[in-house]
Parts: C-alpha cells; structure tokens; sequence
C-alpha cells in the first residue's frame, strides 16, 4: 500500500490509540498458561499480539470474544498441547522470544517460524540462556526457524549480556518448568511489564537488578485491563509538538516508567508535553497526555542507560532532532540494527530523502537540525515504525511525500492513517491499494 502525506501545520483531536502490544502479549501468554478463565480488556488488534493468540490457539489454547473482552481459558502448569504445525510468529519477536521460554520446558517438539524479516533477526540471545537451563534448542545459522524439544530445565542466574525484556522474560518463563529458583540480573534497565504482571520480586543490589521466579510458580486466572501504547502515542507527541499551532490530547496511555524516556527526552528538547490524571491500576501506572505546538525545540545528546527505554521510538526522535535546532547526537543503539529493518540505516534513510543532515553510525545518529524538510517518495522496508515516523516527517515538509509499504503501520497500529488523518484534517492523508 502507498500513502501519500501532505503537509498540516495544525494539528487538533484526540487519536484512538491502541492497546499497547508488549502487555497484550504477557497477558495473553500468562492466562494461557493459569488455570481457570482469564478476562483482557482492550486486547490489541495489531498483527503481532494477534500473532500470539494464533500460537496459544495451536498449543490448545481456547478464547472467544465476548462484549468488548476477550476471555482465554488457562491450560494450567505443563497443560499445553504438541502443536500440529509450526508455529507462525509472524512478524513478531516478543511472540516468538516468550514462547520459546515457555516451550522450552514442555515435554514436546515444537517449531517457531516467522516471516521473511524475523527470520532474519537473532535468536541466539535467547537459545544461550535456555541452552544454559539444559534445553534442546536448534537454530537455523543463529536465527528462525527455531525447533524446541522440551525437557525438565535446571534453575539458573543469568547476568544479560545486553539490556532486553524479550530475553528476560524468556528465562523468567522458562524458570516457570525448573526446579528451584531463576534469577535473571540486568545491569541497565528494560521494560518490566512481566515482573510486574506476574507479582514477581526484583531487588536492586550494588547497581545491578535481580528479578527471581519459583519453578511451578502458579499463575492465577485473572481480569487484565490492556492501556493504550505510549510507543504509539510517540508519533503524536512528536506530531504534536512540531506542529505551527494546536493541541493533541490522549487517554488512558500506559507510561510505565520503563517506557517513557521519550517523554522526558522530548520536554528536554522543549515540547510542551503535560501529564493529567495519574492513576494506577493492577501494578501499571496510567495518565493522559497533551501536547502542544511548541516552536524553539533544540537538540540533545543521548545514551547509556536510557537507550533501552526509548529504542522503538528512535526514529521518530530522529524526525523530532531534524527539526530542531543544534546537534543531536544518538549513541549506544546498535540494537536498532537487529530489528525489523536496520533501523538506523533505514532512518537515515529516509530522512536524507527528506532533505535532513544525518550521519549514520555504528550504533547511532547525529543529526544536524534546522534544515527544513521537504516532501520526497521514501519506502518503509517493512517496518511499522519507519513508515509511522515517515509520515510525521511528512506533516511538517514542503510538498507531499509519498510512503511505499505503508501498511506495515498495521503491525502494531492498525488505524494510524485514519488516526493521522483526523487530527492532521481530513485529505492530509490519502491511501492508494489499501
């Protein structure tokens, strides 16, 4: 699918955002693995959390939607079933990560499969510490395809090599089937939505974390409430912030504190970003957000610890530094090459099409801001996020851009043009092959 963006210096609503997918997974995951029925409200529609319920489904996992939620019935411990079939990932890492966790101690073969760009993402990372544990894993050269043969695990302290949820969770999940007590130590931060949803101990010791789990460790059958995405909600806060005039406001947005350095970065750029209703509810903190035009921003200079918190949002900070005045340097990033795409070439990318200053490096960007962007045909390699921040640019460039491979955008935000289009005017955006 081609979108074409066309400039809009005023941008005013309320988008809808999505449930955010990382805690769509967990619980999903989670109530398949509990015993009785589990309740989520606002379970999210894009492809990859839909990619874990189809797993879950193939692993004998039954749900149905019902008045808005969607109920799963828990296998209980060790109570899933021998797929039929390889498992589809889809375009989804965390599906596959977690669930390579939880197979790895279950009595049965299994294969994890994925599209064309997950199949070319590392998978190694998970298999050491599995491996570790006494698991039988097989990669294909370090990557999908994955053949799992479960066996009883030993219980293991695993210090990570690189700061990852994905990984931790892995191992948290895999201890479920050890016997004795897993503890994964990280020595910079990652998101913590899995320590959190499962009630579990995390303890901060001389600079570094320990999250623990109990083999057998029961999950329960639960309600869970889905908040909307604050990686989702990024692009408006960028859109908002670089807009001439008006205000964009969201609610309901999850701002775990493993997730918001965008928030802060952006406020040390200088856009007027506020935080309005503050509550909590079952261990995630939720707010709603408003942004204003904000005019002035000016660069910054970011890395280390707070890479992690922010990595899926670099490259609509990227769009954010090209506008701002000074230097904006992003160092400490190298993860971004492993994801979908090479996200640090690929963001650099399309920005030059753009007319923006960029250099790419090793693990990051320097970005000279001030130049004013103008409207160019750039591509989204498959990659949701880069044809998001590529259309965020496109709201403030002279001249329409045309986005090819537009649709990836529905990998986590299935509704962003219609979104885009309703706060930017209606015709700002136009759709060609949806």
């Amino acid at each position: 699918m081609t979108v074409t963006v066309h400039p809009a210096p005023a941008l005013a609503g309320s988008p809808v955002l999505p449930p955010d997918k990382s805690i769509a997974h967990r619980a999903a995951i989670f109530a398949a693995l509990a015993s009785g029925v589990s309740e989520i409200v606002g379970f999210s529609e894009a492809e990859d959390p839909q990619s874990t319920l189809s797993c879950l489904r193939q692993l004998g996992v039954e749900m149905e939607e019902r008045d808005g939620s969607l109920f799963i019935t828990g296998r209980g411990p060790g109570g899933l079933r021998t797929p039929e079939a390889p498992l589809d990932c889809g375009n989804s890492g965390t599906t596959m990560r977690l669930l390579a966790g939880v197979l790895a101690g279950l009595p049965f073969e299994s294969v994890l499969t994925g599209d064309a760009s997950l199949s070319g993402r590392p998978m190694e990372r998970i298999a050491a510490p599995l491996r570790e544990m006494g698991a039988d894993i097989s990669l294909t050269d370090g990557h999908a395809p994955i053949t799992i043969r479960g066996r009883e695990l030993t219980p293991i302290t695993y210090r990570l090599p690189v700061a990852s949820a994905q990984v931790k969770s892995a191992v948290l999940l895999a201890g479920l089937s050890a016997r004795g007590e897993t503890t994964v130590v990280e020595t910079e931060p990652s998101r913590d939505h899995t320590e959190r949803m499962l009630g579990l101990d995390a303890i901060d010791f001389d600079g570094e974390r320990h999250v623990s789990i109990e083999g057998g460790r029961e999950i329960r059958a639960r309600l869970r409430v889905v908040p909307k995405d604050v990686s989702a909600a990024s692009f408006f806060l960028v859109a908002g912030a670089l807009a001439e005039d008006g205000v964009i406001e969201m609610s309901g947005v999850g701002l775990n504190p493993s997730r918001t350095a965008l928030i802060d970065v952006l406020g040390a750029m200088g856009a007027k970003i506020t935080t309005m209703h503050e509550r909590d509810y079952a261990g995630e903190p939720l707010a709603n957000l408003r942004v204003e035009a904000s005019g002035g921003l000016v660069g910054v200079e970011i890395g280390g610890a707070i890479i992690p918190n922010l990595i899926d949002e670099i490259p609509v900070l990227a769009v954010t530094a090209a506008h701002a005045s000074g230097q904006t340097v992003i160092r400490d990033a190298a993860e971004l090459r492993v994801k979908e795409t090479d996200r640090i070439a690929v963001t650099a990318e399309f920005l030059r099409a753009m007319g923006a200053t960029i250099e790419e490096r090793s693990d990051g960007l320097v970005i000279q801001g001030g130049t004013p962007l103008r409207g160019a045909e750039v591509h989204a390699r498959g990659d949701h996020r880069i044809a998001m921040a590529a259309a965020i640019a496109a709201l403030s460039a002279s001249g329409a851009t045309t986005i090819h491979g537009a649709e990836a955008a529905s990998v986590s935000f299935p509704g962003f043009w219609d979104a885009l289009d309703a706060v930017a005017g209606k015709g700002t955006v136009s759709m060609d092959g949806a």
